[in-house]
């Protein structure tokens, strides 16, 4: 892949000057942790590299928790996120796998992602939680993004992922004082580091595909040992990069309204007749995990969860699924 380097100022000029013509939300951080914000003069500086992870998932600029579907406008100005994770990076593919499907195109979630360039940030360092390698995904990307982003040694160094990413940098003057070779040799000890890192976290996790097996073989009492802890909040769903069902809400004026919804609510499944396949509390438990590694690992090629670790983090009941899956894996 080629690269391109510049001197930090240089991309906070590039930026300064982007504002003008584009939307800009990077992920910045503060003393609550790290999220999305919008890029104004004032905050350029502020935006964080290459550490884990924003809050809010990636799937949130594409496919918002409320939208009217039958009064769209134009896109707007372009939009440039930077700072996405790879965790999130390949969850989009999935995401592109169901809303770009040339059958069942869903033109709201294409038109944002054509207005989008998307700039990952490498991980440099991992969160409690973290998991994606165990999923085989590494915490860098090399497709799906269009340009990733390293700052450096007071460099920045840029990835170029596709032709969109191309494009979108080729007006940006290379630094000519850099040591490519010494820079990129860098940048690998520090996927390497992570990587150890992640390796080490997470000894004893089984990998997805081991998982869908234990889950599609897991009887019901376990479903109902681990499920006793949960109060059906939906955190885990709605924070979750790869989760994306929803309800359509008829409206007066023949208006319809998309709202986000979530597996892990009481009445998902009820049907106008008053049955409901998930109304006890483990079966919703199970049918999460059940969608995620056994039912969407069938029927699509990107995997449904990345490993983000953020339904951990998200879940009032503290419970965590890479324990139960390691308990799972030892009976």
């Amino acid at each position: 892949m080629n690269h391109l380097i510049i001197d930090k100022e240089e991309w906070d000029r590039f930026l300064e000057k982007l504002l003008v013509s584009h939307v800009v939300f990077a992920a910045i951080s503060d003393e609550f942790g790290q999220d999305y914000e919008l890029i104004q003069h004032n905050n350029i500086a502020a935006i964080t590299y290459n550490k884990p992870k924003p809050s809010t998932p990636l799937k949130s600029f594409f496919l918002p928790v409320l939208e009217n579907v039958t009064s769209g406008g134009p896109p707007g100005k372009p939009r440039v996120i930077i700072g996405t994770p790879n965790c999130d990076i390949e969850g989009l593919k999935l995401l592109d796998e169901i809303y770009l499907d040339k059958d069942f195109m869903d033109i709201f979630y294409s038109q944002r992602r054509e207005n989008t360039i998307l700039i990952s940030s490498d991980c440099f360092g991992i969160q409690e939680h973290c998991h994606c390698l165990s999923y085989n995904i590494t915490p860098y990307a090399t497709g799906t993004a269009d340009l990733a982003i390293i700052s450096l040694n007071g460099k920045i160094i840029i990835r170029i992922i596709s032709g969109k990413g191309e494009n979108f940098v080729k007006d940006i003057p290379a630094s000519s004082s850099a040591d490519t070779a010494k820079l990129l040799s860098s940048i690998e000890k520090e996927h390497l580091m992570t990587e150890t890192s992640l390796k080490a976290a997470n000894k004893g996790l089984p990998d997805s595909v081991t998982t869908g097996k234990l889950v599609r073989d897991a009887g019901e009492e376990v479903w109902k040992k681990h499920s006793a802890r949960c109060v059906s909040c939906g955190a885990c769903t709605t924070i979750c990069p790869t989760c994306t069902c929803f309800l359509l809400i008829d409206k007066p004026g023949f208006e319809k309204v998309k709202q986000m919804d979530a597996c892990q609510y009481p009445g998902f499944e009820r049907v106008a007749g008053g049955e409901d396949a998930l109304h006890e509390l483990h079966n919703r438990f199970r049918n999460r995990y059940m969608c995620k590694y056994a039912w969407k690992s069938a029927k699509f090629r990107s995997t449904a969860c990345t490993g983000c670790g953020r339904c951990i983090e998200a879940c009032i009941g503290k419970i965590n699924k890479n324990e139960i899956f390691m308990e799972l894996a030892k009976s």
